[in-house]
């Protein structure tokens, strides 16, 4: 059974506190949502979710305001968005992630892609595809980066990642090999 994500109570607090003063609680359950979280039921591969990556942004997100001595309107409209809609899988575009939130994005969606990804090597362990394999590695490479940089890289290359991914999955679940070429020329397309 896929997990869970439900930010009610969540939103219940903040509208009776602020954002800081719900953010512990907050980030214990989002970290508890993430590590239940699973890209593989029954043998079959999953794709990576909004939900997830809504999750992961929220995560990082609330850790920056709740640590901000000053956060801007914008960092709490943004956060308070992302809590109204995560568990819904309702991901904010890119044109509305406030500067200052940028780089909590780009490590937020590495995160939860190296998560997805991992899942997806397993599963490649027991659905051998050699050109899906090689695609994963440069997948995995441009992650290290974005960690590396402690996800200081643009919106269109946090999306593109997220892309990237998706068309492995699609080349994997639908056989299709224009998907796979799509995410090496997405992926070849970052350096």
């Amino acid at each position: 059974m896929q997990a869970e994500l439900d930010l009610s109570s969540h939103r219940s607090a903040v509208g009776d506190g602020t954002i800081r003063d719900a953010a512990p609680a907050l980030k214990s359950d989002l970290r508890d949502y993430i590590r239940k979280v699973g890209y593989i039921q029954g043998g079959e591969l999953l794709p990576l979710d909004d939900t997830s990556l809504a999750a992961h942004e929220l995560l990082h997100a609330v850790d920056v305001v709740a640590r901000s001595n000053r956060p801007s309107d914008d960092e709490q409209l943004y956060v308070l968005g992302l809590l109204r809609g995560a568990d819904e899988g309702d991901r904010p575009a890119p044109g509305e992630v406030p500067d200052s939130l940028t780089d909590a994005r780009g490590l937020a969606y590495a995160e939860a892609i190296d998560a997805y990804r991992r899942d997806l090597s397993t599963w490649l362990d027991d659905n051998p595809d050699p050109n899906a394999r090689t695609t994963l590695e440069t997948l995995s490479n441009h992650l290290k980066r974005v960690e590396a940089l402690d996800g200081a890289i643009s919106l269109s290359e946090s999306e593109t990642l997220v892309n990237a991914t998706r068309d492995i999955y699609a080349a994997l679940s639908d056989d299709d090999l224009d998907a796979l070429a799509l995410a090496d020329d997405r992926l070849a397309a970052l350096f």
